[in-house]
């Protein structure tokens, strides 16, 4: 991982600078979003000064982690009203942005720096040299070239605006001895990522800004006692599920795991559900469908037929609808048929239970499992307190937001990226055109 003097050597701002037009821009947070927004405004406003800080000491960490690896840069939609479609939270804000910056234009602010990405079939979007680091190459190529100066293991302590325009920060770590303490800036860019914790927006609070509430996003449900605990790693490319007794269901790819469900189905379900789910304690009634083209009278009818013209099968040794093998047979044996019955011997009784059992596999969800690395929350700052032209606070003259500090969350397969991609551009730019 690079130090801050092989990122950029940084240039120390005298704490007595005496207005905010003669003060460098600060951009909090070295992710996505935040060298995303410095590259913007240092792009735009050469001549303005752009420090970014990051506390820990390494830079661009959940790019460099996401897609296993390969960093799931974005997602193919043609136009903003359908990438809007896929935020449970921030779509009405997003909406306006997209049509300034896209997928169209994240594609190209790529290529024009030497990344070419790929489209999958399910619409997720790659660098063709299936590496995350390809992507975070690019970015802090993007920084040196644009001026920025890094600092990593930088921490901001306390911040105060200062009346006559600006703010004050108090340091630590390196970018203390470096940069000084206090170090005044003009302008501020929050992209500190989301959290977990509600006491970690404490500091944006202070500065007069309210945050919702923070819950999980993007997880998969533990099942401690799942019919299907021997069957992991196997997966089915198209299921259903259902969250019992509420309005809540999503269909896509489900893997079976050590501990429970996952893939895009579940991870989608529980974007969608990230507030209803914590109320509930992560604690419910999944419902699996297996065969979510079917319902109760054509899987009925289907049965039926199938049946008469193949009586003489085992069922084991015939599984239906392109399941695997080992989760037909798990199926079966749920509903009590024994692995060598055939079609003609099954009682209506367990031909029943196994049809239920295809549209509806009930698996009781006790917790849920989030991968650190790719967290994702639900909550932040709430939109209404920004103007999404800018991405500027409408509470605090000179503070901007990026990112997933804002109370913005896309499913999986690209959103998150293209939503720290928009809003950093946005903020950036609106940093640059407002320096003298």
């Amino acid at each position: 991982m690079s130090s801050p003097s092989s990122v950029l050597a940084a240039t120390a701002v005298p704490a007595a600078a005496p207005s905010s037009a003669a003060l460098p821009v600060a951009v909090l947070g070295g992710g996505a979003a935040g060298f995303f927004g410095a590259i913007a405004c240092a792009e735009a406003n050469p001549s303005q000064p752009v420090f970014l800080l990051e506390k820990s000491p390494k830079l661009l960490s959940k790019v460099r982690v996401s897609g296993g690896g390969r960093c799931n840069v974005t997602h193919a939609c043609e136009s903003a009203a359908q990438l809007m479609q896929h935020y449970p939270r921030g779509s009405r804000g997003l909406k306006e942005a997209f049509q300034r910056f896209g997928v169209a234009d994240t594609v190209a602010w790529f290529a024009q720096r030497g990344v070419q990405l790929k489209t999958e079939a399910d619409g997720r979007m790659f660098p063709t040299t299936e590496s995350s680091e390809t992507i975070a190459q690019a970015l802090e190529s993007a920084a040196r070239q644009a001026g920025v100066h890094v600092f990593t293991r930088t921490a901001v302590e306390r911040i105060t605006p200062l009346p006559t325009g600006g703010f004050e920060l108090i340091l630590s770590g390196e970018g203390n001895t470096r940069l000084g303490s206090p170090l005044r800036v003009g302008q501020l860019l929050v992209a500190t990522g989301g959290s977990a914790k509600a006491e970690a927006y404490d500091w944006l609070r202070a500065l007069g800004h309210s945050v919702a509430p923070p819950v999980p996003s993007l997880f998969t449900f533990n099942v401690p006692a799942s019919p299907l605990r021997e069957l992991p790693g196997v997966s089915v490319p198209h299921a259903r599920v259902v969250l019992a007794g509420e309005k809540l269901q999503y269909e896509g790819p489900l893997l079976v795991t050590h501990w429970g469900v996952s893939g895009p189905a579940v991870l989608k379900l529980s974007a969608w559900g990230a507030r209803r789910l914590h109320e509930l304690a992560y604690h419910g009634t999944a419902l699996i469908s297996w065969v979510p083209a079917h319902t109760d009278d054509t899987l009925r009818a289907w049965a039926q037929q199938y049946r008469q013209e193949n009586g003489k099968k085992q069922v084991a040794a015939h599984p239906q609808f392109g399941l695997p093998t080992r989760l037909w047979r798990t199926l079966m044996a749920e509903a009590g048929l024994g692995a060598d019955a055939r079609w003609s011997e099954v009682p209506a009784k367990a031909q029943n239970r196994l049809l239920e059992l295809l549209l509806r596999t009930p698996l009781q969800v006790q917790g849920k499992t989030t991968h650190k690395e790719e967290f994702v929350t639900c909550g932040g700052i709430p939109l209404a307190e920004i103007n999404f032209q800018t991405m500027e606070s409408r509470r605090v003259p000179g503070l901007y937001f990026a990112g997933e500090v804002l109370d913005i969350d896309g499913i999986t397969g690209g959103f998150n990226f293209q939503a720290a991609w928009t809003t950093g551009w946005l903020a950036g730019r609106s940093l640059a055109l407002a320096q003298p």
